[in-house]
């Protein structure tokens, strides 16, 4: 076919939940220490590799690097099958005005022209419109199913290229009887959706024109089943998903042994934060030191989670276990960043104007809807925060006396507009107390949302202050739920191995430092 090589892309959507049963299979590892230790000190588990190897680095082959490279291909593809409901291929349009854009239009036309030209001479030349049809007679047949003999025949009898050859030297070829036949067959094997450009070829009279749009609606159809196969895959996918990227993880890890790097840094942090926390209470006036307290695994992975709805995912790079969810992290971070904003001005609202406005459900949500619209691509860096939350003070105060002059009471005055709006202004200044203590509310309901076994069964209770962005909160604490278990699930004993090291470690260094010194 001439000059179709479109490029594909696909769409993004919410994961899908995960099953809890194989989260307790992948997690075992990962309990706390009221377990046995020697299971957790055990070499049992997963075989990756250990983060803290004292082995020379291994020299890596070009052909190694290539298979990690398919395998993190294939493994990230099947994530996106399996998690994405709304996952399909889509036809890529080439800008109009690039370069490649231009070219291909150009090149396209002069095809055409050519065949134009051919079909219009005398006597006419068929040799390429018979290439074409003979391409078109392939693409048809590989639509149809092992059960189709019947059309199958049907079709190689109708575009047989060497009866055609045949016909051409006698100038007996019918050009325009074949391009019906292909259109009448292609309205038998598509899709409802391309009723409508079936209809379209049908009315077109020129046959050139006819040949292209004909191999226009033969892409849209190789998507269209393409996506078709993708929808009935997905419910195997889903099913040996956990399995399947686990062992093609572990392949990319015995292929690129530093393939745990940034996640070993990752959890290391965490770790290092939760020891500093302990240390902290430790020196505490009052706190009882008769014991030095151990990390929780658990604890700690989840800290490590909890840092992803913080992460800058402009300048940092992600752990390799979460590559394949990266942009939909990066998404829920940006809508939780905007949710953060909207509960903050809720919050100075009611504070100061609450017993004017008291009582009025609706001018919350008007509220809210206009904050949501106005902080709309906040996380672009070319938005000035500052300038639409002033916008946004003036258009509250605007609301507000809106709502005061319908119930008959006095405006506000202008020195309570200005500190609304101040306040309203100030709340993206580094250790804001209202936007800390939002922040914080908001990581308790995600660590507890984290330390639920089923969160869509049941939700954690809703912080103070939380209350006009509990629908969204909860809808965006469902879908990170769901990120992270099936994380858990897939890379659980990755996670496991690398907490023992550090853990362990540890432990075994803050031993040491306590030990008195030999004489």
């Amino acid at each position: 076919m001439p000059f179709n090589g479109e490029k594909q892309c696909v769409g993004e959507d919410q994961p899908s939940d995960s099953d809890s049963s194989r989260f307790s299979e992948s997690m075992a590892s990962l309990s706390d220490y009221e377990c046995s230790r020697q299971s957790f000190t055990s070499d049992s588990s997963s075989k990756s590799s250990s983060p803290a190897s004292t082995s020379p680095p291994r020299v890596v082959t070009f052909d190694e690097v290539m298979a990690a490279t398919r395998n993190l291909s294939n493994m990230t593809l099947a994530h996106e099958i399996a998690v994405n409901e709304n996952f399909q291929l889509k036809q890529e349009a080439l800008p109009e005005n690039s370069l490649a854009g231009r070219v291909k239009h150009i090149v396209h036309q002069a095809f055409w022209d050519v065949l134009a030209s051919e079909l219009n001479a005398d006597p006419p030349e068929f040799e390429h419109a018979i290439k074409l049809f003979e391409e078109i007679r392939e693409i048809l047949l590989s639509f149809l199913t092992p059960g189709g003999n019947r059309l199958r025949n049907q079709i190689c009898e109708v575009l047989d290229t060497d009866l055609i050859r045949q016909q051409a030297e006698h100038s007996a070829v019918d050009i325009q009887g074949l391009a019906n036949y292909v259109i009448s067959t292609m309205g038998k094997l598509c899709a409802p959706v391309r009723d409508n450009d079936i209809r379209e070829l049908k009315a077109t009279d020129n046959i050139v024109e006819v040949l292209r749009q004909i191999f226009h609606v033969l892409d849209l159809m190789k998507m269209d089943m393409a996506n078709f196969t993708i929808m009935s895959l997905r419910p195997h996918l889903q099913r040996q998903l956990v399995e399947y990227e686990r062992n093609k993880f572990q392949e990319i890890l015995e292929e690129t042994p530093s393939a745990l790097d940034q996640t070993t840094e990752w959890i290391k942090e965490s770790v290092n934060e939760e020891l500093f926390s302990l240390s902290e209470s430790a020196l505490t006036p009052g706190a009882e030191n008769t014991s030095k307290p151990s990390l929780s695994p658990t604890l700690v992975l989840n800290n490590s989670y909890l840092k992803l709805l913080q992460w800058d995912y402009q300048k940092k790079e992600l752990p390799e276990t979460l590559m394949t969810d990266g942009a939909r992290l990066q998404e829920l971070t940006e809508k939780l960043n905007q949710l953060k904003v909207i509960a903050c001005l809720s919050l100075i609202t009611n504070n100061m104007v609450g017993a004017v406005i008291g009582g009025l459900p609706e001018f919350a949500n008007r509220l809210k809807r206009i904050s949501a619209v106005l902080l709309e691509g906040m996380n672009k860096e070319t938005f000035n925060l500052k300038e639409v939350l002033n916008s946004i003070g003036v258009q509250t105060c605007v609301e507000i006396n809106k709502t005061l002059m319908e119930r008959g009471l006095p405006t506000l005055n202008a020195e309570i507009q200005a500190n609304l709006i101040g306040q309203f202004s100030n709340i993206e200044e580094e250790d804001n107390p209202i936007w800390s203590l939002i922040d914080k509310r908001i990581k308790l309901y995600m660590k507890s949302l984290l330390c639920l076994p089923s969160p869509q069964k049941c939700m954690p209770p809703m912080p103070g202050g939380l209350a006009v962005i509990q629908q969204e909160l909860e809808a965006l604490g469902s879908q990170y739920a769901n990120i992270v278990n099936l994380n858990k699930q897939v890379y659980g004993p990755f996670y496991a191995n690398i907490l023992r090291k550090l853990l362990f470690s540890e432990e075994s260094k803050g031993k040491a430092d306590a030990s008195p010194p030999n004489n």
